[in-house]
């Protein structure tokens, strides 16, 4: 027997995600492209892509990303390969961090 958990977001996680999903849906109406074809290009659903434009928070990460891409809306920089070179600079480190600050013994406190 599974459990429905309620999960509730920060009002900064909420508002954050609205953002990227007003402008994923800008860009695909300024590009003129329908929901159909932004589906189509992402390998998803129409109704995915519905969902994604208004911001629901149980959207997979990596869907709400390629979307973004489909139409054209920037994560994080707009020269190709710096995602690739910023990954890298963030693995070297975390190398070089100590093993003590790598892993956490305590719980973290999240409760907002």
């Amino acid at each position: 027997m599974s459990r429905s958990i309620t999960r509730t977001y920060s009002k900064y996680t909420l508002e954050a995600l609205g953002l990227l999903a007003a402008a994923i849906r800008l860009k695909r109406i300024e590009s003129r492209l329908t929901v159909a074809e932004v589906a189509e290009r992402a390998g998803v659903s129409r109704s995915l892509v519905t969902r994604i434009e208004k911001g629901d928070t149980k959207c997979e990460i990596g869907l709400v990303f390629e979307v973004a891409t489909v139409v054209g809306v920037p994560l994080f920089h707009h020269e190709p390969g710096r995602l690739e070179t910023e990954r890298q600079n963030l693995n070297e480190k975390l190398t070089l961090l100590p093993k003590y600050a790598r892993k956490t013994t305590e719980r973290v406190n999240d409760d907002f």
